[in-house]
């Protein structure tokens, strides 16, 4: 087993819950940020302070089982394992339907600039969180209860890939109609600037998508060798790094801010409104 060292993994835990809460209560403060994209990056912050949450109370189960205090196959210790992975699944599923409106909402702001604020309006995007919030509560409650059954199992693993599949393709459409559209208003220099701006935004939402891929994927990936072949030699072997897949979706709420939310001006100078008093 590749063991990360435990100061190393709460410091991280530590560092990511601390970033995205400050996300949380700067959206809340400053009234200029109550708008349908920060509500989005609200719901994709607290989707990351769930997956540190969920690492961390994992780690000290583990812990806590070493020392003696816990039993690993008692009825409490079942129930709260039970907790953490609908808390982990709750984070996953939050993650993936939170990008998936990010870029819906990236769609609409490019293609439909002078609609935007009829489209997507707070109303909305507050009923748009709660059927996400909801569905993903449910969902991660049943998987973890019936986690046992490959039919739970399976869709569940399909899930991923298939929404990462989904929000590919909806960039990839982005770029291809922004590319015509801007070839088209050549002659124009006010919506040629606009138009380099809304893309520099989804370039920006499409590294962020890679680096939850990057950090989300080995770990989703041991959930299935466990799943599927968990006495098969080279599955044991990619197993044996847990740790570091588990370190890597903590990394990912530290990067998340650094990208997204910590890149608006206006979320920096409340940051600054909030850190200098």
């Amino acid at each position: 087993q590749v063991v990360v060292p435990e100061e190393v993994f709460f410091t991280v835990a530590a560092a990511g819950i601390l970033e995205n809460l400050l996300v949380l209560v700067a959206v809340v403060r400053n009234k200029n940020l109550h708008l349908p994209m920060y509500f989005f990056i609200c719901s994709l912050a607290i989707s990351d302070m769930l997956g540190s949450l969920y690492k961390t109370l994992e780690n000290i189960f583990i812990i806590l089982c070493k020392m003696g205090y816990l039993t690993p196959r008692g009825d409490f210790e079942k129930k709260l394992d039970d907790a953490m992975d609908s808390m982990f699944i709750l984070s996953l599923l939050g993650s993936i339907f939170s990008l998936l409106a990010i870029a819906a909402d990236r769609y609409v702001t490019i293609f439909y600039a002078l609609r935007y604020h009829n489209i997507m309006t707070q109303r909305r995007a507050l009923l748009i969180l709660a059927i996400i919030w909801t569905f993903c509560a449910g969902s991660s409650i049943a998987i973890a209860l019936f986690s046992h059954e490959a039919a739970t199992v399976i869709p569940f693993t399909i899930l991923f890939p298939l929404m990462m599949v989904f929000i590919l393709c909806l960039y990839v459409h982005m770029f291809l109609l922004a590319r015509s559209h801007a070839k088209k208003i050549a002659s124009l220099p006010t919506s040629t600037a606009h138009q380099r701006a809304n893309m520099k935004g989804a370039i920006t939402l499409t590294i962020f998508l890679g680096v939850f891929l990057f950090c989300w994927a080995p770990f989703v990936l041991h959930i299935l060798l466990a799943r599927f072949c968990p006495h098969n030699p080279y599955c044991a072997c990619y197993m044996s790094i847990f740790h570091v897949n588990g370190t890597l979706i903590m990394c990912n709420a530290i990067i998340d801010p650094m990208i997204f939310a910590f890149r608006s001006p206006e979320l920096r100078s409340t940051f600054k409104k909030m850190l200098c008093c």
